[in-house]
């Protein structure tokens, strides 16, 4: 008896005991509810998938400088390699180009060689653009899982095909035109597919910041596209187009196996919860409180309904303050129209900002590694590497300016004010870029912030904004049609920013800065009616203003 008695007294202190010891990793990923962790899942999925669409983008900037060398400086270049107090990768002055000592691939070994790589440019990015408007629309009416798996492991494909042109010596320009007109095609899958996923699974509460951080998947994209592509350059440059397209098949299917595409598929919730009071934090569902009333007493609250809680920007909230909104995607009315897209308040505006802002972003995508080499006088390897620093920058302007525009709630002005300070930063950089190695890093990563800023916000939470638009009223079908009409717009730009870099770069690359520069300023002017409304009276965002109930 005495020892029964013994053993339950002790038996609950051996559980404590056991509690107590549980270690601090577990209990940290015990803290997270079902919905965090599929949310984070999410996340990081997406990011992956996208960042391997860019990677896959980056081999032709690469290679550029390998499709077009000459012999003469090649071989002053090696001998100076093993000279002391000369950087790594270091090529000497550019002897003036002779096709009889030319070492390039046919056919870019000709005098025309800056149109015929402009070519190739002009031809992915102008499919792009092209497809860009039909694959919002045929998005909608398809699953997404399916969509963006078919287009990664096309994609990939195409990828690679470019890269056989060594193995099987083709030297056909119509073979790699068209090679990159389907691969054009076949990426514009991606963009409208992982932006609406991620909107379906992120309310509006922090977007900018999350979005932000979420879209430097594009210079993780570049940056690993370049290290991997400059790896094979020298040697055997097929590799550098085939190896990323298997990056990107093999992400294809790991998203066919992984990809949710809505919370409801798991019955999981897709809000951000803003407050422990007026929210839950049970891993189903929102739990309104008992003050809060239906705006319609005789519709009963959708289990998808969110709650927000009411902020005037500075943290004040009363209890009895509530925005009731519609859980986004939970309400079908059928796929919006391209008209009924267009005429949400703010998309013309900031698709022809988009246009101008990437005509600048991809004229640096494609083009930096060969100025870099002209300038700075590297091989194509460390020039490669060396641009990655543009795309480091990136990270941090998606970043910044989603930060900054979430804590003014103005994202129009948030673009503004980064573009205004972009412009008189490429004259800088087009003039101390020649005085070292050091300048060009420093003015490589400035120009990054300034560039990439305006375009990431652009592409991802400004995107959303008008997609999940009150003047909806909660379309779950918008949204991949208006990400494709912003981006599409911004394709066109995307297309004819590195064609002009083609065409005027013979005339001195001083003449594409100030190309660049006019494209920034007009960026600008396309955002002044937006900028305008944003810091007139409300202080709200110009069309983003939610309507709310007051009890």
């Amino acid at each position: 008896m005495y020892g029964a008695s013994s053993l339950g007294t002790e038996a609950p202190c051996l559980v404590v005991t056991s509690m107590a010891r549980l270690p601090v990793g577990i209990r940290v990923l015990v803290s997270f509810s079902r919905d965090q962790w599929y949310r984070a899942f999410t996340f990081f999925l997406t990011f992956l998938l996208y960042a391997s669409f860019h990677l896959s983008r980056k081999p032709i900037s690469i290679v550029k400088g390998e499709l077009h060398k000459d012999c003469a400086a090649v071989t002053e270049g090696e001998a100076q390699l093993n000279s002391p107090g000369k950087p790594a990768g270091y090529r000497g002055a550019q002897q003036p180009l002779d096709n009889g000592t030319d070492c390039g691939w046919a056919p870019f070994d000709k005098d025309n060689y800056q149109q015929l790589l402009g070519a190739l440019d002009y031809s992915f990015l102008c499919a792009y653009a092209v497809g860009m408007y039909l694959s919002g629309i045929i998005g909608e009416r398809l699953p997404i899982r399916y969509y963006l798996t078919f287009g990664m492991l096309a994609s990939g494909a195409f990828t690679a095909l470019f890269g056989l042109g060594y193995f099987y010596n083709i030297h056909s320009l119509g073979f790699y035109v068209v090679t990159q007109i389907i691969n054009g095609l076949v990426q514009t899958t991606g963009w409208p597919s992982v932006v609406t996923c991620l909107g379906n699974w992120f309310g509006k509460g922090r977007r900018g910041l999350i979005m932000g951080v979420w879209n430097s998947h594009t210079s993780v994209g570049n940056i690993l596209g370049s290290l991997i592509a400059g790896y094979w350059v020298s040697t055997c440059w097929g590799l550098s187009f085939i190896v990323p397209g298997a990056i990107v098949a093999a992400m294809g299917i790991v998203c066919f196996l992984f990809l949710i595409e809505h919370p409801r598929d798991i019955k999981c919730s897709s809000m951000l919860p803003t407050h422990p009071r007026g929210c839950g934090n049970g891993t189903d569902r929102c739990r309104l409180p008992k003050q809060i009333l239906h705006s319609d007493k005789r519709t009963p609250l959708d289990t998808e309904t969110q709650c927000l809680l009411l902020s005037d920007g500075r943290g004040s909230v009363h209890p009895n303050h509530f925005i009731i909104l519609q859980a986004e995607g939970t309400t079908s009315t059928g796929a919006i129209s391209f008209t009924g897209a267009l005429r949400i308040p703010g998309v013309i505006e900031f698709s022809l900002c988009l246009l101008f802002a990437k005509l600048v972003s991809y004229t640096f995508l494609f083009w930096l590694p060969l100025y870099i080499t002209s300038v700075d006088h590297l091989d194509a390897q460390h020039a490669g590497e060396l641009s990655t620093l543009f795309d480091v920058g990136g990270i941090f302007g998606g970043i910044l300016a989603g930060l900054v525009s979430d804590r003014l709630e103005k994202r129009a002005s948030t673009c503004g004010l980064m573009l205004l300070l972009a412009a008189p930063t490429l004259y800088v950089f087009s003039a101390i870029s020649k005085m070292g190695l050091e300048a060009t890093i420093a003015m490589l990563l400035l120009s990054g912030v300034l560039v990439s800023g305006p375009y990431a916000l652009i592409t991802t939470a400004v995107s959303a904004d008008l997609g999940t638009h009150k003047s909806l009223k909660g379309n779950a079908h918008a949204l991949a049609t208006v990400t494709a009409i912003i981006d599409g717009t911004g394709s066109v730009g995307a297309a004819l920013g590195p064609l002009l870099a083609g065409l005027i770069s013979p005339s001195g690359w001083n003449n594409v800065f100030y190309m660049l520069m006019l494209a920034d300023a007009c960026a600008l002017l396309c955002l002044i009616r937006l900028i305008h409304k944003e810091l007139g009276c409300t202080g709200k965002p110009a069309g983003d203003q939610v309507p709310f109930k007051e009890h």
